[in-house]
């Protein structure tokens, strides 16, 4: 039993018998998946927002928005401050992370113009934080979807002006779906810029008998990641942009675990094949995915089926449902080499973020 209502640290899904900072690489360790909160965009935001229209935070009971209020509290210093930040991350071994407004900073569910200043705030909030400690932080920016030529706007914005890495969008854009062929500009200059797509949900859209025990956030939050997935694959948008760099958070959702469904039904249903010319796995194959899965089985699994060279390294941090021994929990896996540790702890995102030259210079 847990002695406060919520708490931030080792996951209780598997044994920690692997400790990160003992099997730590000599090589860089990156963190790709980690949040932030830019207060300045939030004021703008606020007055505007219908907490009907944000699944995470409508289909929630009485117990859930108590400790989420509580959580909110405890976090708001390391959210915009890096002191205690710092702390963490050398605690966990990781020498780079890379943050990302907390998926409540998209605000897709307001009216374009408002959202527009709102992320353009946030933006310009993550590149400052990045700032602060250059070595140490990476960041990516946040987009209006719910307009596309908004979105192609501020996305060359946040990569040519303020050099972040990517944005972070959300599984769904005010409950649209990102297969939807508006987003598609949007995507294409995503894929010609290198720039990385971070997918996030923040709660699963039609959650009404999800409200109970944080089910919205345990289940929804993968659910939701999931069907974006199958209708990004499906609708022949990931075939369409072979090249795009879109990391999928949570291990990919429920997708990656389960993936030779989609497959069998391609090729038993008329209905379920649309226009794809090959087993909608290669095109999920496309997808990197992160560490946040909480046992050493289940990423033992992503590494034999999607392969070391699309997992890496994330945290989730700092909230409560975060990954604190991200080293440890690569580590713990069965047979794990060092090489391969490596690779996932932070090679792979070198390679994916174009850091090489970065890190050569560093070392």
């Amino acid at each position: 039993m847990i002695d406060r209502k919520n708490r931030y640290g080792l996951t209780a899904a598997r044994i920690q018998d692997a400790d990160g900072r003992a099997r730590r690489p000599s090589s860089p360790t990156i963190d790709i998946h980690a949040h932030i909160v830019v207060p300045e965009a939030a004021q703008v935001a606020r007055p505007h927002l219908d907490i009907s229209r944000i699944p995470l935070a409508h289909f929630a009971d009485a117990a859930s928005k108590e400790i989420n209020a509580g959580q909110e509290e405890d976090l708001r210093k390391v959210m915009t401050t890096i002191d205690r930040r710092l702390s963490d991350l050398d605690r966990m071994g990781i020498d780079i992370q890379v943050v990302a407004p907390a998926p409540g900073q998209c605000y897709y569910s307001l009216n374009p113009t408002i959202a527009e200043s709102a992320h353009r705030i946030a933006n310009d909030g993550v590149a400052e934080f990045c700032s602060r400690k250059p070595d140490r932080f990476l960041g990516l920016g946040g987009v209006t979807l719910q307009q596309p030529e908004l979105a192609v706007r501020e996305l060359d914005y946040v990569m040519s002006e303020l050099k972040l890495k990517g944005v972070q969008i959300l599984t769904n854009v005010d409950g649209r779906e990102l297969s939807d062929p508006e987003y598609r500009p949007f995507f294409a200059r995503a894929e010609q810029l290198g720039a990385l797509i971070m997918l996030h949900p923040n709660g699963f859209t039609h959650g009404e008998r999800f409200t109970h025990f944080y089910f919205n956030n345990v289940i929804g939050n993968p659910l939701d990641t999931t069907l974006a997935l199958h209708n990004l694959i499906f609708s022949g948008a990931l075939a369409r942009f072979p090249d795009l760099k879109l990391l999928a958070v949570h291990g990919g959702g429920y997708l990656p675990a389960y993936s030779g469904r989609i497959d069998h039904a391609w090729g038993a249903r008329q209905d379920s094949r649309g226009d794809l010319p090959l087993p909608p796995t290669t095109y999920l194959r496309q997808v990197y995915l992160d560490t946040v899965v909480f046992t050493y089985h289940q990423l033992a699994y992503l590494l034999e089926v999607f392969g070391p060279d699309r997992i890496l390294m994330g945290t989730d941090y700092p909230f409560d449902m975060a990954e604190f021994n991200p080293i440890g929990h690569i580590a713990g896996v069965n047979g794990m080499d060092e090489a391969t540790l490596a690779q996932l702890a932070g090679g792979n995102a070198i390679r994916l973020l174009d850091l090489e030259s970065v890190v050569q210079g560093a070392s």
